[in-house]
């Protein structure tokens, strides 16, 4: 497996180029605000977004400016949509870091989150990106509508695998998709949009059933699950499956642990031991990696380059990562 090192090659001096781009995006004459934005910066994840944006383009075309635009709106919308986010959850960490609420309070938080939402609209007009913020514009809405379809089901516990798949489509899946629509729309490469749009959408989903089976452990090598989804009651395709693949008793258990004992470490780990034995663990392993063939297969013919060698790396590394 190809590491995060080595899949940026191809692009190292352009996401150099792009963090500084990114900072100045940022930047503000309130000083409270460039104190968190500067906070918020300084702990930044592997950034797969831009990384996806980048080998993108340069899989299709030429990297320019449009290129980093593009880079930059998305990784603004989703810096806003994870401040937003662990105001939401009343989250007090992100990465090991404490959150922005944590040390800001709500208010602030969502009030940072509000002006990078701002500057992505500030950034297309200024820059004339209106098609690129036509597409990030939507994924917002698609995020929101994941999520709240998702708050709908989990009261009830009533999910089926389609809407679980319609819930991650949209509220993971949406933002991958962007990238790489929005890295073919940067070289102009209209043609592809569509196909970059589906390749990402299908990685995104393979990204989340990665995160799913986390929760479980890997299949053959289960070590020590934690069964955080179980606690926060979260539905996904492993309990699912377990649930609709189960006999009468152990689905009626399995729904009385989640709902009513779910924070009984006993329990859950009772949940985590049915959900294996039914095979929910398997059954997501599979769906995952069909769906990362459904996304390898949709960049076959294009020609071999570096970028898409990296590109293929990453999707393997989203599949294989061990966090």
């Amino acid at each position: 497996m190809m590491s995060v090192k080595e899949i940026m090659e191809p692009i190292s001096s352009e996401m150099s180029e792009f963090e500084g781009r990114f900072r100045a995006s940022m930047k503000s004459k309130v000083p409270l605000l460039d104190k968190v934005t500067h906070y918020i910066i300084r702990r930044k994840g592997k950034q797969m977004r831009p990384m996806f944006i980048f080998l993108t383009a340069k899989m299709l075309g030429k990297i320019n400016d449009k290129t980093y635009d593009a880079a930059t709106l998305v990784e603004l919308l989703h810096t806003a949509t994870l401040v937003h986010d662990d105001v939401v959850d009343d989250a007090n960490e992100r990465r090991g870091f404490f959150s922005v609420n944590a040390l800001w309070k709500n208010k602030i938080a969502v009030l940072v989150g509000d002006y990078m939402l701002s500057k992505v609209l500030l950034l297309s007009i200024e820059n004339n990106n209106t098609k690129l913020l036509e597409v990030v514009a939507r994924a917002v809405r698609e995020m929101s509508e994941g999520e709240l379809l998702q708050l709908e089901k989990a009261r009830k516990l009533d999910i089926t695998e389609e809407i679980y798949f319609e819930v991650i489509r949209q509220k993971t899946a949406s933002l991958i998709s962007t990238c790489c629509e929005a890295g073919a729309i940067s070289v102009e490469r209209f043609d592809e949009t569509e196909k970059m749009r589906l390749f990402g959408e299908y990685i995104g989903i393979a990204f989340q059933l990665k995160d799913d089976i986390f929760d479980y452990g890997e299949p053959g090598e289960i070590g020590k699950p934690t069964g955080l989804d179980i606690r926060e009651r979260k539905m996904t395709l492993p309990l699912i499956f377990a649930l609709n693949n189960s006999t009468p008793e152990i689905r009626k258990e399995l729904i009385t642990i989640v709902k009513n004992h779910n924070e009984n470490p006993k329990k859950v780990r009772r949940a985590v031991e049915l959900v294996i034995e039914y095979g929910g663990i398997d059954y997501t392993h599979k769906k995952m990696l069909d769906f990362k063939d459904l996304a390898v297969d949709l960049i076959e013919n294009l020609p071999d380059s570096d970028a898409k060698k990296s590109i293929l790396g990453l999707i393997e590394y989203t599949t294989k990562r061990k966090k």
